[in-house]
């Protein structure tokens, strides 16, 4: 191979300079170089509206001071701490991931970076750093941990409500209808004696209320149905128990394809309960006169389960459904959400209110 002539040797050191800037300055993470002061030599387009501040004025500044000085706590982030620097002082590489740098506008941002030594002729003479905005994806992960415990929070509370509707069935239960013999045992030997007899009589029919409050708390803790028949068995059960209570003029309609099995466990429980908020909502609030209920579930092999629930009452203005404050609305988004779903709700004062479930269904039950 015939060796390049210096003049051949140059044009080729700055084709590649070019294609080197190029890059850099095409790139989407953020460059930048320091000397040995910690001051910076280069810095790429990206890495300067990334921070916030013209090229020019990044050049020469001592980056620590003006991208890395504080803690995401607002403590102060002492200089020979600094991951960066120590790449060119200790020729230890770093990337790190939980920390924030600083924009020119005074906020910041959560940053994953990377620092390594610039060596030339087996010596030091500062570092490369990349770094590249990490906050939509910590916002994800924080968000993602959020729905997590929630679920968590809510496995741990139908727990509990199981167990202690469990409870309430075999002791209280189990006291009511042992006191309903003795009462009848009582009423029999009595009998003659008009005056204890009605008093039984009394005291049976306030058992017998007492029973029809135990087993309506045992079923809003945890219907039977939904664990013995299946969420599509629980959720007509629940809209045929509203309309019977509610006195609308309502219509059901309840469309499941041949083939879809009914979701079990916390998918279930999910659905069932959402439904519950909903029908609840109508009824305290909406002042109604008729309600539509729709339930349908698409055909497999990717079976959707949709919960219509229409409402002619008073409705609500947008903004207080989608208010901080909208705990009910926000729990039932994220209820759907940990599984994939979707509630809307259309709502204008005066024109009723519509919310609308969608929630793909695994695969497994179709």
């Amino acid at each position: 191979m015939t060796p390049l002539h210096a003049s051949e040797q140059g044009r080729v050191a700055d084709v590649w300079r070019d294609r080197l800037a190029l890059l850099l300055e095409s790139t989407g993470e953020g460059i930048f170089g320091i000397d040995m002061a910690g001051c910076c030599v280069f810095v790429n387009r990206s890495a300067a509206r990334q921070l916030g501040w013209p090229a020019e004025q990044i050049i020469g500044r001592n980056m620590h001071v003006l991208i890395h000085h504080t803690h995401a706590d607002g403590r102060h982030y002492p200089e020979c701490d600094c991951p960066i620097f120590n790449a060119f002082r200790q020729g230890l590489p770093c990337r790190i991931d939980d920390e924030v740098l600083w924009r020119a506008d005074g906020s910041a941002f959560y940053a994953e970076y990377s620092s390594h030594p610039i060596v030339e002729h087996g010596q030091v003479q500062g570092a490369v750093v990349t770094f590249l905005d990490i906050s939509e994806r910590r916002r994800a992960q924080e968000l993602q941990r959020v729905r997590e415990l929630a679920q968590h929070q809510e496995s741990v509370r139908e727990a509990e409500r199981t167990r202690i509707a469990r409870e309430i069935h075999d002791e209280l239960g189990s006291l009511l209808v042992a006191l309903k013999m003795d009462v009848h045992w009582l009423a029999r030997r009595v009998a003659e004696r008009e005056e204890l007899a009605g008093k039984c009589l009394g005291m049976g029919r306030m058992i017998d209320t007492a029973v029809d409050n135990v087993g309506r708390i045992i079923t809003d803790l945890r219907p039977s149905i939904l664990d013995h028949q299946g969420l599509w068995a629980a959720l007509e059960w629940q809209a045929q128990e509203f309309i019977d209570s509610a006195e609308l003029d309502s219509e059901l309609q309840l469309h499941v394809a041949a083939g879809v099995q009914p979701p079990d466990g916390a998918l279930a429980i999910a659905v069932f309960r959402i439904f519950q908020e909903v029908l609840s909502n109508v009824a305290r609030h909406a002042q109604a006169k008729r309600v539509q209920i729709r339930i349908a579930v698409d055909d497999p092999p990717q079976p959707v389960l949709y919960l219509d629930v229409r409402d002619d009452g008073v409705g609500a203005e947008p903004q207080a459904l989608n208010a901080a404050r909208s705990y009910g609305v926000m729990g039932m988004r994220e209820r759907a959400a940990q599984f994939g779903g979707k509630l809307t709700i259309d709502s204008s004062p005066g024109l009723g209110t519509r919310v609308r479930l969608v929630m793909p269904l695994p695969e497994a039950f179709a």
